[in-house]
């Protein structure tokens, strides 16, 4: 059995002190005093260091210091707040999937939180700059011509805290983002509605006019889709449908290209776009 000198026992045990102690500083040296400083921050500095961070536009740390403090303090008001500061942190990042839910869970959990009404606004602003609305800007097509799942929840949202909160300071941007949605939204029915119409399916563009003007009212299309359903009822000898169209079209836009013959466009989107896929014919 080998025995050990106590001098040699006590050099051991120096040797092993200094060797943690260089393994603190290596740690350091290489980062890892960042990493420890959300670990051993109280809640309310932990807070304060994610909202400056968030005021300064670092979304990357902000939503690091965020994660960590709901991670650590689960309950409270800090951690409340901080969920909705981490879902704007993570839709400026472009990370909107995450974003949504994020803002999704928030609302599931406190739906009686002083700051729900901007929890739904946050909500139907993430889902208004969905995918959909990224690819038509970068690629300069007609966003009415695209998938509108997005879009279509995004007005549903902006209509929710427009009827849960209608005196909130969110409701107001709101309702205008509506009226931009509803006429996309309506202009994407109408060109499906000519769409049908170059085809030949007169019925099914019939249709489409109708079920335009009853599901977006006030929208800017009210006219093409009263001219879309005139000119439908005409090519399938439904003149007195064709000649009520017509009526309400004068009494409501007597201006319209329609009433001078010279509608639908013979050149632009109109023509030659499919709606269904988005390409030009």
């Amino acid at each position: 059995m080998i025995r050990f000198s106590a001098a040699f026992r006590f050099l051991l045990i120096i040797s092993l002190a200094m060797g943690l102690s260089s393994c603190k500083t290596m740690h350091k040296w290489f980062g890892g005093g960042k990493e420890e400083k959300t670990e051993t921050l109280p809640v309310e500095a932990m807070y304060s260091e994610a909202k400056q961070a968030l005021d300064k536009e670092d979304f990357d740390k902000a939503q690091t210091y965020y994660q960590r403090l709901t991670s650590r303090f689960p309950f409270g008001a800090y951690s409340e707040q901080a969920q909705i500061e981490l879902a704007y942190s993570q839709y400026k990042q472009g990370k909107r999937e995450d974003a949504s839910s994020t803002i999704d869970r928030f609302i599931r959990t406190y739906p009686t939180h002083k700051n729900i009404d901007y929890a739904y606004y946050l909500k139907a602003v993430i889902n208004f700059e969905q995918r959909n609305a990224i690819f038509a800007r970068i690629t300069r097509l007609d966003m009415s011509s695209r998938d509108l799942g997005a879009p279509t929840k995004s007005f549903n949202d902006f209509n929710e805290v427009v009827r849960r909160f209608p005196t909130s300071p969110y409701a107001v941007d709101s309702a205008k983002r509506m009226v931009y949605l509803r006429n996309m939204l309506a202009r994407y029915e109408l060109n499906v509605g000519l769409y049908y119409l170059r085809r030949g399916a007169y019925v099914a563009a019939a249709n489409r006019g109708k079920y335009l003007i009853e599901t977006y009212p006030q929208s800017e299309y009210q006219g093409d889709a009263l001219a879309l359903m005139a000119t439908s009822y005409n090519a399938v000898g439904q003149k007195v449908l064709a000649d009520d169209a017509r009526r309400v079209l004068q009494a409501n836009q007597p201006d319209h290209p329609y009433l001078v013959g010279k509608w639908p466009r013979k050149k632009g989107l109109f023509r030659q776009l499919n709606p269904f896929s988005g390409e030009f014919k």
